[in-house]
């Protein structure tokens, strides 16, 4: 794809790396078969090849976009399907991220709609809050078809995504290595997951340290970025960064930097480009692992109890696509003595994507129904999720429970059985 971009605007570091991916698009069209937007809507500009175009013609005009543009690069999920299938290697992820940014700082938004997404990363970013919002919301439940009526959605959509009953405490604490010492390593703490699903985070904390490493919760780590980014935020996010990356640096060395939520580890693993130059962020780029990646390499702990249930492995977007980790998962629950099975349509996204479930609540639900549907077919027993978004989306509307891998493996390796007794 050609551009017209201006010397002065090329003297830009993000403005030179936008047009160098840019100019990799040759409009094959392989993106549009994969992309969950341009699979529901059909329209092209609701593709990536059609939103590169449009990202194109708003960064080189300079100003404030139109309202259509903006629509359309709302719509986009970044859920980097396109990424897997580009044969270009164009990095659709800087475009969708500078585009945001792009309309952040020159598109002006409604005041409420403003305000609403202001708001958004100051509660999700911060587990307290985000608890004190969620007890909130199951009491606020019975307003959801008043909002739904007022037009304020996402509203709705967030008393949605709450759950009906408070998360159930962690099963136990950590326990100590059982093998001498292998290394050591940083788990990131996270904000959603904490919060919603606090037996995650227990449940890495034993299967790492059953693998035989030291695991460490860096003091002064907070949100990895990804939510503002979404947003446009983007000196929001990499404010984010900088104090992570802190944090690890008084607290470390490490030998990983390990995350539980897919959607984090494709933040962390972008550090690099979130804060160019910082060697800090370019060790923490580097060393970044899915909890499911860090297993795959360093070996699943013996295998005490193989439970043989059907899982149905749904593969979160940002594992599979933005950090490219595709077999290792379901091979480790097979390992663990599961019978996995793959869902039908695995590539398209949920409709969970940070906030995209909040901000496009009737495209979300769309592709959520989608996704349910394909899982059902499965007739699995447990679902197995490795992002606390997918789980949160997906578990409403499923039969079966949806679990994180990491609890199913901590299980069948001598920890407690999730969810319960």
């Amino acid at each position: 794809m050609q551009t017209a971009f201006t010397p002065g605007q090329l003297g830009d570091p993000e403005y030179a790396a936008s047009n160098t991916q840019i100019r990799k698009c040759v409009h094959c069209g392989f993106c549009t078969a994969t992309c969950p937007t341009y699979v529901l809507l059909g329209d092209e500009r609701d593709s990536p090849r059609g939103r590169i175009e449009l990202i194109r013609a708003m960064l080189e005009d300079g100003g404030a976009p139109s309202k259509q543009t903006v629509t359309h690069i709302d719509r986009c999920l970044s859920c980097m399907s396109c990424k897997t299938t580009c044969p270009s290697g164009v990095d659709y992820a800087q475009l969708i991220d500078h585009g945001r940014a792009h309309i952040e700082d020159h598109y002006r938004r409604p005041i409420l709609e403003r305000l609403f997404r202001a708001l958004l990363p100051q509660v999700l970013a911060y587990p307290r809050r985000l608890r004190v919002a969620l007890t909130l919301g199951r009491l606020a439940r019975p307003l959801e078809p008043l909002l739904e009526t007022l037009r304020l959605r996402p509203l709705a959509a967030m008393l949605r995504l709450a759950p009906k009953t408070a998360p159930r405490p962690a099963a136990r604490a950590a326990e100590p290595a059982r093998v001498p010492s292998r290394g050591r390593v940083a788990l990131l703490q996270g904000c959603v997951e904490p919060a919603m699903a606090p037996s995650i985070r227990e449940a890495a904390i034993r299967l790492i340290t059953r693998a035989g490493y030291e695991v460490v919760l860096a003091e002064g780590e907070g949100c990895c970025g990804a939510l503002s980014e979404h947003l446009g935020r983007a000196d929001e996010a990499a404010a984010f960064a900088r104090a992570n990356v802190r944090a690890w640096s008084r607290a470390g060395p490490f030998d990983a930097i390990v995350t539980t939520a897919a959607g984090c580890g494709t933040a962390l693993k972008a550090y690099d480009r979130r804060l160019p130059g910082d060697a800090g962020a370019m060790l923490a780029a580097s060393t970044a692992r899915d909890i499911l990646e860090f297993i795959a390499e360093v070996g699943l702990p013996p295998v005490t109890a193989p439970r043989g249930l059907v899982v149905a492995y749904h593969a979160a977007c940002s594992l599979q696509h933005g950090q490219q980790v595709k077999i290792a998962p379901a091979r480790l629950l097979a390992e663990a003595g599961y019978d996995v099975r793959q869902v039908a349509e695995g590539h398209l996204c949920c409709g969970s994507a940070g906030v995209y479930n909040i901000l496009q609540p009737a495209l979300a639900t769309q592709l959520r129904d989608r996704k349910a549907a394909n899982i059902e077919r499965v007739g699995a027993d447990v679902v197995a999720a490795g992002n606390i978004g997918c789980m949160a989306q997906l578990a409403p509307v499923l039969g079966a429970p949806v679990i994180h891998p990491v609890e199913l493996l901590d299980w069948a390796t001598g920890g407690p059985k999730p969810g319960g007794p």
